[in-house]
């Protein structure tokens, strides 16, 4: 007695493995004469076909492992789109002000490298840093200047004793 078709109905009736489904052997006859879906699933509900439980290992959870730097994609061409449009306009704006002599040659070239290597964070960053280094140029030349008097006082004061 073959029921190999009448064991691949029931796998595919119910979803199934084949080596799932067991007919059990007194109700055989019934099983032979089933001929579709709909009576392979009245014969489950009578108990003369049987789907096994699943039986073997379970598979193992792997643990999540955390990504390691080199297989880590950054969105490198929006940081460079960034920094090439921030460092365009901070050299326009240092060229603007050499060209109206407000800085010498040697600061626009220091500048430039300080740009070149993102010290300056907006062109409001470069303004206010522009404006410190002026600042402090004015107390350096203030500071040489009152140097320069209080050296030609004490000469003086030596050659009238």
């Amino acid at each position: 007695m073959d029921l190999g078709k009448k064991r691949l109905l029931a796998a595919r009736t119910f979803n199934v493995g084949k080596e799932r489904i067991f007919f059990v052997p007194s109700r055989l006859d019934e099983i032979k004469e089933a001929m579709t879906k709909q009576d392979i699933r009245d014969l489950h509900k009578g108990k003369a076909i049987i789907v096994k439980e699943i039986k073997g290992r379970r598979t193992k959870i792997k643990k999540r492992t955390k990504k390691s730097d080199g297989s880590k994609k950054k969105n490198i061409k929006n940081k460079k789109r960034t920094y090439m449009i921030l460092t365009r306009k901070l050299r326009k704006y240092l060229k603007d002000l050499k060209s109206q002599g407000k800085i010498s040659r040697e600061e626009s070239k220091s500048m430039r490298k300080k740009i070149r290597s993102k010290d300056y964070r907006s062109k409001a960053h470069l303004q206010l840093q522009i404006g410190e280094m002026k600042k402090w140029k004015q107390i350096k030349d203030f500071h040489s200047f009152v140097g320069e008097y209080t050296n030609e006082n004490s000469k003086n004061q030596k050659n009238k004793k």
